[in-house]
Parts: C-alpha cells; structure tokens; sequence
C-alpha cells in the first residue's frame, strides 16, 4: 500500500530481501520484536497485521472490495504530482458524497 519494494522494506527492518520474501510468504516465522519493527516503519498498530483473522486463527480472504481499496492505495501512493494526488481526493470525496446524497463541499 505504500509503495516499498521488498529490497526496500527490507533495508529498512534491517534484513536481506530473502529473509523479507521469506516473511511476506510465510515461509519464515517472524518474530513478536520483528513484527514489532515492521509495525513501526509501516506505521501501522501491530494489531494492524492481525485484522481478519478469526478466532480460531484462520483468516478471510480479502474481499473484491478490499482488493480495489489496496489497488486504490498503491496506486495512488506511486502519483508523484501532488496537484493529480489533490484531484484525485477531491473527485473521489465528490462521488463518495453524490452517492450519499449529499451536497459537495
């Protein structure tokens, strides 16, 4: 959602690219301190990685919706213009507004 690479999420946590593909793929475990730091750079709650997760530890998987929200923000964190990034949110903002019924500030 960011827009990091694994060399750069990597770089930042402190391993090599492997050891964060590893991760991302569930291959390797990381630790409660690692995902502490990933948590961080991320900046995001460390509660953030277990949301969808039911009680008995099987997660949902992402809904279509979920998907176009993450395609949304990925895209929309690679436009370097910020005039278009401003444009963006204002449309956006715009039609979130229409389709409730309420007037466009």
């Amino acid at each position: 959602m960011l827009g990091l690479s694994q060399q750069q999420l990597a770089s930042m946590i402190g391993v090599t690219y492997q050891q964060a593909h590893k991760y991302e793929r569930g291959l390797n475990r990381i630790s409660a301190g690692r995902l502490f730091e990933i948590a961080m750079v991320l900046a995001v709650p460390v509660s953030w990685f277990f949301e969808g997760l039911q009680e008995d530890g099987e997660s949902q998987p992402l809904g279509m919706r979920q998907r176009m929200c993450l395609e949304l923000a990925r895209n929309f964190a690679q436009i370097t213009n910020e005039k278009h990034q401003e444009a963006l949110s204002q449309m956006a903002r715009a039609l979130a507004a229409q389709s409730q019924g309420r007037p466009v500030d």
